[in-house]
């Protein structure tokens, strides 16, 4: 199974892993640049914060669906560490086809590091400084909790998709969900260690101090492991219809 973020479509053919790393590298820092850069568009169009986060919202919703749709069918477009260690784990614990720990140890370095260089993109055209620590404090209770929803519900919807067959859908799905995430989860839904590490470059409206990101990837794994619970508990497979099958 290959999945997406932030979330995949299935590949029709294995693409070279340096190609596959480089799609991921790529994914995930135009999306950050995304993030960042709507963020500061917004500021600079309106002093209107509800107007902001809804500017800031939409744009990423037609982002990831666009880097979904282009780049799942060469790695999966995860552009998350957490989803990409949900489905190796998926795939080492039920035996089926999914990323293998050599390419999880080659993702996970290419989204951090295709992160930082978004956020970098974005401060560059915007002017910004290249590298400024954000001061933006995300370190209240009840924003971790937000960050463990938003991430639960992030895995329960990819490997949801991926147990029912239907990551044809997951471009929509998984923007539409991380839209709406914006506006239902105190966080504003990171939902993602690799884009959270990257928004520390940046001190602009998207931004989370860097004090403020171990607790942040923390909520995110423990919202992963909720979610793949979720997914086992509801998303159980037809044993019954298997063997009815297979006596045919």
């Amino acid at each position: 199974m290959k999945t997406a973020t932030t979330a995949p479509t299935a590949a029709p053919a294995v693409a070279p892993l340096i190609s596959r790393t480089a799609a991921e590298l790529l994914g995930t820092a135009l999306l950050v640049a995304i993030v960042i850069g709507s963020g500061i568009q917004a500021t600079e169009l309106t002093t209107d914060v509800g107007v902001q986060l809804l500017a800031n919202s939409i744009a990423t919703v037609f982002g990831l669906g666009i880097l979904i749709l282009l780049l799942g069918p060469v790695s999966g477009a995860h552009f998350n560490p957490v989803v990409t260690l949900a489905e190796w784990w998926t795939a080492r614990r039920g035996g089926g086809v999914g990323v293998t720990a050599r390419e999880v140890a080659v993702y996970v370095p290419a989204q951090i590091v295709g992160a930082i260089a978004g956020a970098i993109l974005a401060d560059a055209m915007f002017g910004e400084p290249l590298v400024e620590w954000s001061t933006h404090d995300r370190s209240a209770g009840h924003l971790l909790l937000g960050e463990v929803v938003a991430t639960a519900g992030l895995i329960l919807l990819i490997f949801g998709l991926a147990r029912t067959d239907r990551l044809q859908y997951a471009p929509v799905a998984v923007a539409s969900y991380i839209g709406a995430a914006y506006w239902f989860t105190s966080s504003t839904s990171f939902a993602n260690p690799a884009v959270t590490i990257g928004r520390t470059f940046s001190d602009t409206f998207a931004g989370i101090a860097p004090g403020s990101v171990a607790g942040f990837i923390g909520a995110q794994l423990v919202g992963g492991v909720v979610g793949l619970a979720l997914v086992a508990l509801i998303f159980v497979p037809d044993r019954s219809a298997e063997g009815r099958a297979g006596g045919a």
